[in-house]
């Protein structure tokens, strides 16, 4: 039993240093994309683990470089704590040290300290710190609130721009030197911007790409040094997902260019319908799969029957283009 009174599991990993987690988490990201599994929920909107236990075996059986489990497409904003130690204390087991474990934190830094130190009792390999809540801040207020957190966790940390955090490359230097931060989340898209950090970095300070549906924006990530990218279409159609990967990565443009013409881009417009698609949308094609996932909790809502009818014209298409190709099922 720990200091926090809590018993650590036998996967805790006390001996884990930031190097290390940062070597596995380079080298998941050049073999594969990096996954942000939905958590499941009942039909009333309560945690079923059993479901996202079967979800999250199937999910990780299509070798993912990492698992971001009770990040922004794991609903991590909706969870309290004891919910998030459940998803935490599953993905850890079903992981079963073959893939490392990047749990979201978030909101202030206190709060994220609280979610922190459950992530690190239930063994975890890392965090990715998601922006805090509601306020804008000032370049030593963003270093400052990853001082605090890295103060508190011996897990590594990753930082994360988008909503109201940007880093500029003073403040990125100055985090790079807080031993537990390794990289960095972008979620803004501003490639000048994205450029200079990546040049103001240390060697070895991991990137990357984390806008939305991640997979439209990668060759363009990839001219500033940044090819690793997140993508939330492998919570629902990982065979997708790593038909773009692997067609990206072997140089096939023109495959590229007929996944990015005929599905992604579609499902982007489609998610551009309505406030919380990225989430919303992804489970919706998720269930239309059979996996099970159960609904979005509010604020956001389930799309309605002619945005289902239209999501399921574009995974059919994206199905049926991934098997007229010759890359991994």
């Amino acid at each position: 039993m720990n200091e926090h009174g809590t018993i650590e599991h036998s996967t805790t990993k006390l001996s884990t240093t930031p190097q290390s987690v940062a070597q596995r988490l380079r080298e998941g990201m050049a073999r594969g994309v990096l996954s942000f599994p939905l958590t499941s929920m009942d039909s009333d909107g309560g945690l079923d683990l059993e479901s996202y236990r079967a979800y999250l075996t199937a999910q990780l059986a299509t070798e993912p470089g990492a698992v971001f489990p009770a990040c922004g497409t794991g609903e991590f904003f909706s969870l309290d704590e004891e919910e998030y130690r459940a998803v935490i204390r599953v993905t850890v087991e079903v992981a079963d040290g073959r893939l490392p474990v990047v749990a979201g934190t978030g909101y202030g830094w206190a709060q994220s300290l609280r979610f922190a130190r459950i992530a690190e009792e239930e063994g975890a390999d890392a965090l990715l710190v998601m922006p805090h809540y509601l306020v804008e801040a000032a370049q030593d207020g963003l270093v400052e609130q990853l001082r605090r957190l890295s103060a508190g966790t011996r897990l590594p940390l990753i930082a994360y721009q988008r909503g109201q955090v940007t880093f500029h490359a003073d403040a990125l230097r100055r985090i790079a030197e807080i031993p537990a931060v390794i990289g960095l989340k972008d979620g803004h898209s501003d490639l000048d911007r994205l450029q200079r950090l990546t040049l103001a970095a240390p060697d070895g300070f991991l990137f990357f790409n984390g806008a939305a549906t991640a997979e439209i924006q990668a060759r363009a990530y990839a001219t500033v040094g940044v090819p690793a990218y997140s993508s939330a279409v492998h919570a629902f159609a990982p065979e997708i997902a790593n038909a773009f990967f692997d067609a990206l990565r072997e140089g096939d443009d023109t495959a590229v260019d007929r996944l990015l013409r005929e599905f992604y881009v579609p499902l982007v417009e489609l998610r551009d319908r309505a406030p919380g698609y990225a989430v919303s949308l992804v489970k919706a094609a998720a269930r239309l799969r059979g996996l099970p996932v159960g609904p979005v909790r509010a604020p956001l809502t389930d799309p309605g029957p002619e945005d289902i009818a239209d999501l399921e014209k574009v995974l059919d298409a994206g199905l049926d283009l991934v098997r007229a190709t010759r890359h991994r099922p």
